[in-house]
């Protein structure tokens, strides 16, 4: 990549028209996603139990910053208080769990995704319980959740989609190698400012853990942030006009264009898949992938543990010399 062949400019404009819709039809974080309970009598036993919508809007700014989290939370408690409005159903108790748990899984969702619904009502519920609104939290027990099939680009696969974007917005190009080659989520990388970026490496503070994570830049994604410095005169950041949904938009045109429509997983977050599984099949080791990544457990890096399948050849190598240090002295046994 040579500085002189990319030419592109940097515009918060969209270079499509008409409607978009993203990956999840999501209320705005900054507003008010409380939306209006439907019509309807409580009785007075049930009257002075605070609506969940209601929650939300009293509690949510403290409990979540403003974000695609915040957004994803939100849809998921009014998807709860929906149903609970629909259902008639007043209280917050193990039944009220039961139900919920019944009624995601014949929506289809996975545990991993009812995990996370619940997770969001608990963390309000947690809330509303310490201010006195409710009288006690419901029980519930974290579903079991099973690894999913971990997806990666391929080197042909990486060249044909970076060529496709890059035809549609060099920029969004440079965002995508600068996302394959650090891991870092599309929310981190659209935050990030010029001063996190300090001698070949990056400081990503606006993280879904919370935590600060910082990350050496290689040679491909330095040259990415130099292209872009080169253009970017009074931005905060390298990416930071980048608007998600014109870039979302620019992913599925080059996603249809190389046929890659009935794929579920090419979507963005592949990149970050797809260097954590090239960290792995290189031999590094999980935990250092995991702080690269900034997993807050190992146990989410470990769904690419079976990539590192040279590091068990490791183990028949010690094995073996100490079978041969056995026979070599006559205590061991021989085939």
């Amino acid at each position: 990549m040579t500085r002189d062949k990319v030419s592109f400019a940097f515009s918060t404009g969209f270079n499509y028209s008409g409607y978009v819709e993203s990956e999840l039809d999501l209320p705005d974080a900054n507003a008010d996603c409380a939306r209006a309970a439907l019509t309807g009598t409580r009785s007075e036993a049930v009257d002075s139990t605070p609506l969940l919508a209601e929650l939300w809007r009293q509690h949510s700014g403290a409990l979540w910053e403003n974000g695609r989290h915040k957004e994803n939370c939100c849809a998921f408690v009014h998807e709860i208080h929906d149903f609970m409005q629909l259902q008639r159903i007043a209280t917050y108790d193990d039944m009220l769990i039961d139900r919920l748990v019944d009624h995601f899984r014949k929506l289809g969702n996975r545990n991993s995704t009812i995990n996370r619904k619940l997770s969001a009502l608990y963390r309000l519920l947690r809330k509303a319980e310490r201010s006195g609104q409710i009288a006690r939290l419901p029980s519930y027990v974290r579903l079991r959740e099973r690894n999913s099939r971990v997806r990666f680009l391929t080197l042909e696969e990486e060249a044909v989609m970076f060529s496709a974007i890059g035809e549609r917005n060099p920029h969004h190009e440079l965002l995508c190698m600068f996302l394959l080659d650090t891991g870092a989520r599309i929310g981190e990388a659209l935050a990030l400012k010029w001063g996190d970026i300090h001698k070949g490496v990056a400081t990503f503070w606006l993280t879904k853990s919370g935590r600060s994570r910082s990350v050496p830049l290689t040679e491909r994604a330095a040259e990415a942030l130099a292209l872009v410095s080169a253009r970017a005169h009074g931005t905060t950041g390298p990416f930071s006009t980048i608007p998600y949904a014109n870039f979302k938009y620019n992913w599925n045109q080059a996603r249809k264009e190389n046929r890659f429509s009935d794929d579920p997983h090419m979507v963005p977050h592949i990149l970050r898949h797809t260097c954590a599984s090239r960290l792995v099949q290189a031999g590094i080791d999980l935990r250092r992938v995991q702080t690269f990544l900034g997993h807050q457990t190992i146990q989410m890096t470990l769904r690419y543990a079976h990539l590192a399948t040279n590091d068990l050849d490791q183990c028949a190598t010690a094995l073996n010399a100490i079978n041969r240090a056995g026979v070599a002295s006559g205590t061991g046994s021989e085939t």
